[in-house]
C-alpha cells in the first residue's frame, strides 16, 4: 500500500506547505515526485490514483502519497475543494533489521531509536489535535520567524509522530461543548473571538454556539467571562497587582468595561472585592 516509514533517527525536511482552493474543477495532476505528500481535505473530495489504487479523501481525511510513486486523477476534482497540504523529504530506513542492529549503547544510557509506519489514510479527524497542529504548520511555513528553517522540521516531526500514534493514542471521545470549554480554559486571558473559535474547531460558530448553549445551559461568550472573573478572583486575593494590570492580563483594553463585567459577576468593585476578600476564607 506504498506506506512511508517514519523513525526518530533523523527529522524530515519540510519542502512547502500551504492551504490551497481549487478555483475551477479540475483533475490531480499525473507525476511521481520526489518528495513525501500529505494532505488533509477541509471540504470538498479529492480523487487520486496511486499506484493503481484509487483513494477517496473526503472532508476529515488525511492521506499520504509516497514519493517515486506515479499518482493521478481519473475524477474530477470540484470547484471549491480545499485542502491542506505538507511537501516533505525523508529519507526512509528500508530495512528494520539492519536499522535495529545499528542500536548502540553509550556511556549514559541507550540510545533510543524507534521506527514506525505511517498510516495510508485516516478518516473523521475533524476537531482532533492533529489538525490543530496541521493548521498551526502551515501558518509558521508563512510566518517571519527567523528560526523558521530549524523549527518548521521539528514541527513536522511532532505532527507526523502524532498521525503515527493515533489508533494507540486515541483519547475518550469529548463532547464538542467539553473541548470549547477546555479550549476556552485554555485562552482564559485572552478576549472571546468567535474566528479564533471557527478556525480552531473547523466549525461554523452558529452551529457551535448552539450546541455549547444546548448542553451548558449559557453562552460559550458567558462561560468564558465567567472563567476570566474567577481569574480575577484569584489575582485580586492572592497578588498586589493593580486592578487596570489585572484587567490587561484577562485581555480587556477598557479598564471600565472589565470593572463593570466584574461587578456583575461579583456584586462589588474589583477593589472593594480586594478589601473583603480575606473575610470570605
Amino acid at each position: 500500500m506504498n506506506r512511508i516509514k517514519f523513525n526518530n533517527k533523523m527529522l524530515p525536511v519540510v519542502n512547502g506547505c500551504n492551504i490551497c482552493v481549487a478555483p475551477e474543477p479540475f483533475y490531480h495532476a499525473d507525476r511521481i515526485l520526489d518528495f513525501h505528500v500529505l494532505l488533509y481535505v477541509l471540504e470538498g473530495t479529492i480523487y487520486v490514483t496511486e499506484d493503481g489504487v484509487d483513494y477517496e479523501v473526503q472532508a476529515g481525511n488525511i492521506l499520504f502519497l509516497k514519493k517515486g510513486i506515479r499518482h493521478f486523477g481519473k475524477i474530477e476534482i470540484s470547484k471549491g475543494t480545499r485542502w491542506y497540504f505538507v511537501h516533505f523529504y525523508f529519507d526512509e530506513v528500508e530495512d528494520l533489521q539492519e536499522f535495529m542492529a545499528e542500536e548502540r549503547t553509550i556511556e549514559q544510557g541507550e540510545i533510543l531509536q524507534s521506527t514506525i509506519q505511517l498510516p495510508k489514510k485516516l478518516s473523521h479527524m475533524e476537531n482532533t489535535e492533529i489538525i490543530q497542529k496541521f493548521a498551526a504548520l502551515v501558518d509558521y511555513f508563512h510566518s517571519n520567524d527567523i528560526q523558521k528553517r530549524w523549527y518548521m522540521n521539528v514541527k513536522l516531526a511532532e505532527l507526523l509522530s502524532l498521525i503515527a500514534f493515533y489508533g494507540q493514542t486515541k483519547p475518550k471521545n469529548k463532547s464538542l461543548s467539553e473541548q470549547i470549554c477546555d479550549y476556552l480554559n485554555e485562552h482564559v486571558r485572552e478576549s472571546f473571538s468567535t474566528k479564533e473559535l471557527e478556525r480552531y474547531f473547523f466549525l461554523s460558530y452558529k452551529h457551535m454556539a448552539a450546541v455549547f448553549k444546548k448542553e451548558k445551559g449559557m453562552t460559550m461568550q458567558q462561560y468564558h467571562t465567567n472563567l476570566r472573573m474567577q481569574e480575577a478572583c484569584k489575582l485580586l486575593q492572592s497578588t498586589l497587582i493593580p486592578v487596570g494590570e489585572i484587567s490587561a492580563r484577562l485581555g480587556y483594553t477598557d479598564m471600565l468595561y472589565f470593572s463593570r463585567c466584574f461587578h456583575r459577576f461579583a456584586g462589588m468593585s474589583p477593589t472593594m472585592y480586594r478589601k473583603k476578600a480575606p473575610d470570605y476564607y
